[in-house]
């Protein structure tokens, strides 16, 4: 029935244990009294020490400490070096420790009829006494350690200052009900007196004597439903003895106010228990073996039991979990084994309630070796969890976390004050009716809604007063096991499944008339009609009981019989078929579908809403995450607690198994089908643990075991975005609001879809189609000649619909934790005259940080956080009614309603605005601090409220121009622009603002400086609120906000390129001719050519652009400007860019190298071939494609060969740095002979200052019109492919078979045709320009 949740392993056995009410730490002590803290969630441990000797790492650091306040070691030996002795009792005390025992003892006496007022009345949390410290308090027989666990710095107080008697035991105490006062704490004493320590002053302050004979083995505090609070001691003499707890700070010695036997031997331990609808009760587990039951009104003993025959108890504590609402106490003796005691209305019997040695590794239990249980605690919060203490270790054990109360809240009627829900308690039908009650509700929007504190109600963790009321319903339930409740969408009908019988009943509300019943394990409703599903499935077998001590033919009979039980039920099971019935208006049931779905595997979970969702389960292995079926928002196991070959319980899920593959974590076994056509929509999803959708079928959310993935539904299904809370145990939606309930706290998550491109084309098309009805209905009423009447309505402006993301924000509600304060990192006080003031604090002064409000115009109370503290959650699971009143409502295990505030205005105005009232929203901002309406407006913005979040008053003037934007309110946001660039003066006219006026400034311009600044520092805004202004034809704006991007675009450096991109594109649409020349002027001037030659462009002036390359040093760009332009300018550019690029080379720095490197280089560099060479230098000549060489002889060209005539004249093109790389460019060389091989061309290399080819002479005789080839024109890079010979002609390339008619007949080297032919550069291989630009 557990799983294990985490394993400490030990050495020795534990013997002491206790968890924290809100963190996830566990504290342990062993037998060896070594005591640990333990982190269980992250499995980590916190603090470790030796509390029965003398912990050397704690007597060092206290000499430290000493020794840095200026302290002289005393004479006497410090209390860290005495022996603590056996640990007695280990706990923590903090905050929150000392909240929730107040609430816990309060809420048990509450549930009395004849709970006082004080008791039932709304429960305020105490001031912090403890002021952010964690306390482990360590009860040792010779002294009490008290360790901060935050600064880790503790406290020793021996048993000498406690009269000099052993310590056995220990509670905590308060001054009175409402929990003020310092901590006390009170020790039982091994005399059987009670001594009272004050954790502040560190004295006794108090005695209770004349009630024990014995020694003390046990305290508890708890409150009587007269609202005293009460101190109840168990002695090794058998009493049980009552003392009142509710005194001051006194030294006087009290007397008992009520003894009586409870058992023989002693009492071992006693606990409080909480029953529904009466007081409270006294367990108490003594040295006989017995459980005991007593009234806490009567003191008389009510039940006595022997929960285990020849077994004594050590531990016992009071449960109430969904799952198994017949029990009711847990209890532990010296096995391997939970016990439960059901509850004395049903059989009172005790059954195991889990086999511990099945849920650990059988790797950590040796082969030989029992698992022995010595102490066993009930987490206070979370009453899944259950911590154990074994001689192997710790095991925390968590029991169904998903599981909810068996109730069904049934909707309100409109105008309605008072709400209802259903509820089963011992096979009776209850109604729960629940309202707020008559005091002043601060939820409802009122102003006076204050304490005397000066805050609100509300936002302190002051639950609102509720009043609420059971009723009786006359109509009986068929079984009293665990049920789950789910109500239609209607709230006509309310259904009740028994999962563990299998059986499921419906009900109508308004008679409590069965109007449907059979056999089923699962049913899930429709949420658009009274229609729902479920799995029918055949009685299981039961499995026959295998007997101890019987023979081994018996037991193999019996093993035989149950493994045929279980291969029956596995097949009824698998033939098990979901089925689809409605609910009519008469009240009758038809079945709609007999079987849905083609699918062999058998269906382990069954979920509601607009559509219907079915599990499978598949063959691979599945988590117990995914095993659990759930009814619309309840958990369902799939078999009843105890059950071994069912459950899915008892699969091990912790640190030792959990690197698992997403796969095998979330298996594709689930499926969505129509409730109208019954067919699969979509492909198969990972199986969630539960789905909540919208009641409009907007939103749908599928909740995991680490998060939920929330999605839209409208125009078409769209998933959103996940929110990583965890354990989510189910959700109700409100509109735009979906509220979480987890087992430690609620969380609130904020939905908006945003606007998508797919939501614009369905309004589109939306729009079009009811034109064409429109259109339709005219031509059938009036003929043809409507339709121009149908036209001309149409408006010819257009509306500029943004896109928005989708948004999901999530806030917390509640939470267990007590509100954060600053703890103290200075020496615990030691003078009784500071402990007093500091005890004396006001209240208001501790609470002060935590909620502050100011007062605004006209008294209305502002609130100064973002967001309330978080409100207290109730504890346990609970059921999320939703909203209603402005509230939200829970109710938990014990069928008690609780409001949480929704109060805050930060929190209202998201409500109000997720809900679809804008402008409420913005009335109560005015109750936020304006530093918080930023925060606010993007809130709206991302819900779609741009328009209304303008209003805020408080927001800045960046935000306010984003949502100007997002509402199409330019002119707004252009002057949000102004004044945020101060650029209100820029770009009138009058107002010189060239660059020569810019840089030439004066005193009275320093303003226009800053202007500019404002405007630069807002460009990327102007150039969007042009284009909006474009787009929507507001020229007026377009140009107030082109004047001033144009006035900043004039100055050097001011603007980035695709700024100055974007300025030139939009000074051409709107025709500013005049401005655009100017700015490309203005370009030139602050060598910004590339800009310049863009704007040029925009333009159409070719010879401006030219201008603009070439004035800026760009004359590559010019060159090929003026060669596709035909421009005559080309030969001089060309010129202009080969003496550059020449110039550059012939200055090329030299590198300094060592001789070595020298010689090396030396015999890489290309040889010469004749003296006459050595003082040449080929020039660079770089010309564009088709331009002729202009270094050549200007001759008379014969007639070209057809091979010729048919290759496009292309010279090779070169890259201007000196130095090249292999990939830089082709080369063009006028030569006369084609016999070189591509090998020895491929081989030319190139130094930084000259290139000489690396290749053999060439043979062929000079041709008439070609210079030597030492004359032509040799650039300097690399080839790094082979190449052909280049032809006579420097501008020609020609391939290879295309031999000029200048070759020489009697050549002495044959051409050769290379392998790769055209290996030469073709005329379609140009580099691109950006290759230039760049």
């Amino acid at each position: 029935m557990l799983r294990l949740r985490a394993f400490r392993p030990s050495n020795d056995k534990i013997v002491k244990i206790q968890l924290h009410p809100t963190h996830p730490w566990l504290v342990t002590a062993d037998a060896s009294d070594r005591v640990s803290v333990w982190n269980w969630e992250h499995r980590q441990v916190i603090y470790e020490l030796k509390a029965g000797g003398v912990d050397e790492r704690r007597l060092v650091g206290a000499k430290l400490e000493k020794l840095a306040e200026g302290e002289s070691e005393t004479k006497g030996k410090s209390t860290e070096a005495m022996r603590g002795g056996s640990v007695q009792q280990v706990n923590f005390y903090d905050d929150d420790v000392r909240f929730w025992q107040l609430w816990r003892n309060r809420s048990a006496a509450a549930e009395a009829p004849s709970a006082a007022s004080t008791v039932t009345s709304a429960f305020s949390s105490p001031a912090p006494s403890t002021k952010g410290r964690h306390f482990l308090v360590i009860c040792c027989v010779n002294k009490a350690i008290f360790l901060d666990l935050v600064t880790m710095r503790g406290r020793d107080v021996p048993k000498q200052e406690l009269d000099n008697k052993s310590l056995i035991c220990m509670e905590f105490l308060c001054r009175s009900t409402t929990g003020d006062g310092p901590p006390l704490v009170a020790f039982g004493g091994s005399d059987g007196v009670i001594r009272v320590l004050s954790m502040i002053s560190w004295k006794l302050v108090r005695r209770y004597t004349g009630g024990h004979k014995g020694s003390i083995s046990c305290l508890m505090t708890f409150m009587a439903s007269s609202g005293e609070a009460l101190l109840v001691s168990g002695g090794s003499d058998g009493l049980l003895v009552l003392w009142s707890a509710d005194h001051g700070q006194d030294s006087r010695e009290l007397v008992p106010k009520l003894s009586l036997k409870a058992h023989d031997g002693g009492v071992v331990a006693v606990e409080l228990s909480r029953v529904i609808g009466g007081a409270p009760q006294l367990i108490t587990i003594g040295a006989d073996k017995t459980l005991a039951i007593w009234d806490t009104i009567s003191f008389k003993e009510l039940r006595r039991i022997k929960p285990v025959p020849k077994l004594a108890c050590h531990s016992v504590a009071s449960w109430c979990h969904p799952r198994a609402p017949n029990l009711d106490i847990l209890t532990c003796v010296k096995d391997s084994h939970i016990w439960a005691i059901e509850h004395p209305t049903y059989s009172a019997l005790t059954r195991p309630l889990c086999e511990l040695s099945s849920l650990i590794p059988p790797q950590v239990l040796a082969p030989n070796k029992k698992l022995r249980v010595y102490c066993m605690v009930a987490h206070p919060l979370q009453p899944h969890l259950v911590a154990t203490g074994t001689n192997i270790g710790v095991i925390v054990s968590e029991f169904d976390a998903r599981s909810i109360p068996a109730v069904g809240p049934i909707p309100t009627p409109t105008g309605n004050r008072e709400h209802s829900a259903i509820y089963v308690v011992e096979r009776e039908l209850k109604l729960l009716n629940f309202q707020l009650s008559n005091t002043p509700n601060p939820s409802l929007g009122s102003n006076g809604s204050l304490s005397e504190t000066g805050k609100y109600r509300g936002d302190l963790g002051e639950p609102l007063q509720v009043k609420q009321m059971k009723k009786h319903i006359s109509t009986p339930v068929p079984h009293d096991s665990y049920s789950v409740l789910s109500v239609s969408s209607s709230g006509k009908y309310l259904s009740i499944v028994w999962p563990d019988i299998p059986h499921f009943t419906v009900y109508k509300v308004s008679d409590w008339s069965v109007v449907d019943s059979g056999s089923a394990r699962l049913l899930a409703w429709d949420t658009c009609r009274d229609r729902f599903a479920i799995l029918e499935s055949a009685l299981p077998t039961r499995m026959p009981i295998i007997p101890k001590g019987g023979s081994s033919r018996k037991a193999k009979e019996a093993a035989a019989a149950a493994a045929q039980a279980a291969a029956v039920a596995a097949s009824a099971a698998s033939a098990a078929s979901v089925q689809v019935r409605i609910l009519l208006d008469d009240g009758t049931s038809n079945i709609l579908m007999r079987s849905i779905g083609g699918r062999s595997e058998p269906v382990i979970g069954l979920h509601g809403g607009a559509l219907l969702g079915v599990a499978y389960r598949t063959s691979r292995r599945i988590s117990p995450v995914a095993a659990t079926a759930i009814s619309t928002i309840q958990s369902m196991p799939l078999s009843g607690f105890g059950s071994s070959g069912l459950s899915s319980f008892t699969t091990l899920d912790d640190g030792f198994n959990s690197h698992k593959s997403p796969a095998e974590a979330a298996p594709q076994n689930f499926q969505l089908y129509s409730w109208e056509t019954f067919q699969p929509v979509g492909g198969l999803l990972p199986h969630p643990e539960w789905t909540a959708w919208d009641q409009t079928v907007e939103y749908c959310a599928f909740a995991y075991q680490q998060y939920i993935v929330i999605s839209s539904l409208r125009p078409q299904y769209r998933y959103l975005g996940d929110v990583a809370i965890p354990y989510a145990t189910g959700a109700v939606w409100h509109r735009r609001q979906l509220f979480v309930a987890t087992p430690t706290t609620i969380e609130c998550v904020f939905v908006d879809a945003g606007v998508a491109a797919i939501d614009i084309e369905t309004r589109k098309r939306k729009e079009e189609m009811k034109m064409k009805e429109a259109q339709a209905r005219a031509v059938a009423e009036h003929g043809d000649l409507a339709l121009i009447a149908v036209d001309g309505l149409q408006s010819a402006s257009q509306e500029r619909i943004p896109l928005r993301p989708p948004m999901l924000q999530v806030v917390r509600l509640a939470s267990f934790q007590h509100a954060p304060s600053v703890p103290p990192y200075l020496t615990l006080p030691k003078q009784t005259k500071v402990d007093g003031d500091d005890s004396a604090m006001p209240r208001e002064i501790e609470e002060k940080k935590v909620n502050e409000i100011a007062v605004g115009g006209g008294g209305v109370s502002v609130a100064v956080t973002r967001f309330p503290t978080e409100q207290k959650r109730p504890v346990g699971p609970l059921v999320v009614v939703g909203v209603r009143d402005g509230v939200l409502w829970l109710i938990d295990r014990y069928m008690c309603a609780h409001a949480l505030s929704l109060n805050h205005p930060g929190i209202r105005c998201r409500c109000l605005a997720a809900y679809g009232d804008a402008v409420s929203a913005v009335k109560w901002a005015s109750r936020l601090g304006r530093e918080h309406h930023d925060d606010l407006a993007q809130f709206m913005m991302g819900m779609g409220y741009a328009t209304e979040a303008l209003h805020l008053p408080g927001i800045s003037k960046r935000l306010e121009f984003d949502l100007a934007m997002q509402s199409n309110d330019l002119k707004r946001a252009l002057q949000c622009l102004l004044t945020m660039s101060n650029s209100r003066d820029i770009g009138q006219d009058g107002i010189g603002l060239d660059l020569n006026d810019i840089l030439n400034i004066t005193a009275k311009k320093e303003n226009i400086v800053e202007a500019v600044q404002g405007i630069v520092k807002f460009a990327r805004e102007f150039l969007d609120l042009i284009d909006a202004a474009d787009a929507t034809a507001q020229v007026d704006i377009a140009r107030e906000a082109l004047k001033r991007l144009a006035a900043a675009g004039s100055v050097k450096g001011a603007l980035q390129g695709h700024e100055l991109r974007g300025l030139a594109l939009c000074l051409a649409n709107h025709g500013e001719l005049t401005r655009l020349n100017g700015l490309v002027s203005n370009l030139i001037s602050a060598g910004l050519g590339r800009e310049a030659a863009f704007s040029a462009a925009v333009l159409g002036d070719n010879a401006l652009m030219e201008k603009s390359w070439q004035d800026t040093g760009m004359l590559a760009e010019a060159v090929l400007h003026a060669h596709a332009h035909g421009r005559p300018t080309l030969k001089n550019l060309v010129q202009t860019w080969n003496k550059m690029l020449q110039k550059e080379v012939d200055h090329a720095p030299s590198k300094q190298i060592d001789a070595a490197s020298a010689f090396l280089a030396s015999l890489e560099e290309p040889k010469l071939t004749s003296l006459a060479e050595a003082g040449k230098k080929p020039p660079i000549e770089i010309l564009p494609p088709g331009m002729p060489s202009l270094s050549a002889l200007i001759t008379t060209q014969k007639k070209p060969t057809l091979g010729i005539q048919s290759s496009q004249q292309k010279p090779l093109q070169l890259e201007a740095p000196p130095i090249a790389t292999p990939e830089a460019a082709t080369i063009s060389a006028a030569t006369t002979a084609t016999s070189e091989a591509p090998e020895n061309a491929s081989a030319a290399t190139t130094s930084t200052s000259a290139a000489t080819e690396n290749a053999p002479p060439s043979t062929t005789p000079e041709a008439e019109s070609s210079p030597l080839p030492s004359e032509a024109s040799k650039p300097t890079v690399d080839v790094k492919a082979p190449t052909s010979s280049p032809g006579s002609n420097s501008d020609q390339i020609a391939p290879v078979e295309s031999i000029p008619e200048t070759i020489a007949s009697d050549s002495a080297v044959p051409p050769q045709i290379p392998d790769n032919q055209g290996a030469s550069v073709p005329a379609d291989t140009t580099l691109p320009l950006s290759d230039f630009l760049g």
